[in-house]
């Protein structure tokens, strides 16, 4: 395929921070590819380059944050040439290539939750897609109907449910005002939390528990935006630790 125009449009959703969305690849160097990285949307692009290196045509963009939230996002790529168009949750962000070409050149067969290994270092370093997705839509191509209408050859489809699994867990609103009390273990010498937060508001108390016998207490809170944790200790000299990250 060799083309002028794209469009490309899908929505997502997933509680993991990385991942292939879509992939891309010719024989010319050509390729597009669009993932999440810590979260945020990565779309990596090249109209071609030259051996000789001097068209460097790499071009990468980076947009939005906290991706990973388990809702869906809606994303649109619109390129024409190299003036490209990237739509996240109705924010648009507009840009122009790297290079002096103005067509995507892909060789092979596009990749939507993955990229196939190519033996390349890019290709083995790159998580696959875990969450769902809707209404991917490819130059005018439904291709979540012809993928559930197995209309795609050549195509593996691999293990797909057309159908979105929600997650197990079960998340806690707090209202600043709330705070939930859960039992303690006053005979275990061990103590041991772990949670998973998110917030806008750069201080607040996490966690907090008083330790059996008045030995002391640990806290862990949010100081301008970092995690602190205060183990208060009432029997050693160095009765205080304070970590911060």
């Amino acid at each position: 395929m060799k083309t002028l125009k794209d469009v490309i449009s899908l929505k997502f959703k997933t509680s993991e921070s990385e991942g292939v969305i879509f992939h891309g690849e010719g024989q010319q160097g050509d390729y597009i590819t669009l993932e999440l990285k810590k979260a945020k949307l990565v779309l990596n692009l090249n109209l071609g380059s030259n051996q000789l290196g001097s068209i460097y045509g790499h071009t990468s963009v980076m947009t939005g944050s906290l991706l990973d939230d388990h809702h869906w996002h809606s994303i649109i790529i619109e390129r024409h040439g190299r003036n490209i168009n990237l739509t996240l949750d109705r924010h648009m962000q507009h840009f122009r290539t790297n290079g002096e070409f103005d067509y995507l050149d892909l060789d092979y067969e596009i990749t939507f939750g993955g990229m196939p290994f190519s033996g390349k270092p890019s290709s083995n370093s790159r998580k696959n897609f875990k969450g769902c997705m809707e209404s991917i839509n490819y130059n005018g191509n439904n291709i979540t109907d012809l993928a559930k209408r197995k209309k795609l050859e050549p195509s593996n489809v691999g293990n797909l449910s057309f159908s979105c699994v929600e997650p197990h867990t079960v998340p806690v609103f707090f209202n600043a005002t709330s705070y939930l009390e859960v039992p303690g273990r006053p005979s275990q010498d061990l103590f041991s939390v772990s949670f998973l937060f998110r917030t806008w508001n750069p201080n607040g108390l996490l966690v907090f528990s008083n330790f059996a016998d008045d030995l002391g207490n640990v806290e862990i809170d949010i100081n301008e935006g970092k995690v602190s944790v205060h183990i208060n200790v009432t029997q050693l000299k160095k009765n205080r630790i304070d970590i911060s990250s």
